[in-house]
């Protein structure tokens, strides 16, 4: 299948309620906060794992849709598996000489590895197998009002180790933020998804990604996230390749605003209110609603 031929952009909105939607290991696994204003954060790599999973889960392995950075991967053995089907015997932490057999080693990566294919990667391990980028790109995910994490005391009623039975219980603490809307802002670039450097992103591919961005906390429940879900996917697709618009313009006809009558903290998504000007939307973009 053809690699796709026109240039989106999308804003994705997503919840959590009384669940940890991106801890911060550097802070003792807190929700990432903006300490300037208070706004919560959950990086572009949080999301981009999610969608991984998902992916993982619907395809199970089928062809062309292996996930190259999954849980317990050795890169180095993903990037032998490019040089075994092409009959080719890597050198430590170089590209082949030919140049036609370095394009062939990243080609068959881009080719068997969704997320490569997507997000594109970096395969300059000892077994080389070049780097591309991806046609698909997020923001960090940012909170719609400031968040106010909290950390909530538990108990465990066993014990790990007999020494501590007189102890009865362990104690343990868990982070959450009790309600916050967020909102992402991504890219898809025809431009990298097309010709010889290209990813090879097709309209197969796309649809899936949406389909994962619908569908993967479904997936995904916890008790450390809590209650995740996604709200809205509101997609601009240019005429053209090289776009119609600044994306800038386009995110500016998405707006959330809370509901008349919400001035105290917000706990539900009903207490905010989604607008999107279409009346204002530049000539050569349409804009699709996934969700």
């Amino acid at each position: 299948m053809n690699a796709i031929t026109n240039r989106y952009e999308f804003v994705y909105l997503f919840d959590v309620e009384n669940g940890n939607p991106n801890g911060d290991p550097d802070a003792g696994n807190l929700p990432r906060i903006d300490p300037e204003t208070g706004h919560g954060l959950v990086t572009d790599v949080c999301l981009k794992r999610k969608v991984r999973n998902y992916v993982e889960i619907v395809k199970q392995g089928a062809k062309g849709y292996n996930i190259y950075v999954r849980e317990k991967a050795v890169l180095n053995r993903q990037n032998e598996m490019a040089y075994k089907a092409l009959d080719l015997k890597p050198e430590t932490k170089k590209l082949p000489k030919k140049e036609e057999n370095a394009i062939q080693l990243t080609r068959w990566m881009c080719d068997n590895f969704f997320d490569i294919r997507t997000f594109g990667a970096v395969m300059t391990t000892e077994v080389n197998c070049g780097q591309v980028r991806g046609p698909v790109q997020l923001n960090f995910s940012k909170s719609i009002d400031p968040i106010m994490p909290q950390e909530i005391s538990i108990t465990r009623m066993a014990v790990t180790n007999e020494r501590d039975l007189e102890k009865e219980r362990t104690m343990g603490r868990k982070h959450i933020v009790p309600y916050g809307l967020y909102r992402a802002e991504g890219y898809i670039s025809a431009h990298l998804a097309n010709g010889d450097r290209g990813t090879g992103f097709n309209e197969k591919d796309l649809d899936l990604l949406w389909e994962a961005l619908v569908n993967m906390f479904e997936h995904d429940h916890s008790a450390a996230r809590g209650k995740m879900n996604a709200r809205r996917l509101i997609v601009f697709k240019h005429e053209s390749a090289l776009g119609n618009a600044p994306a800038h313009k386009l995110f500016g006809l998405v707006q959330i605003i809370r509901t008349n009558g919400n001035s105290g903290p917000a706990r539900s998504f009903t207490d905010y209110k989604v607008t999107i000007k279409g009346g204002d939307c530049p000539m050569g973009v349409v804009i699709e609603n996934k969700i």
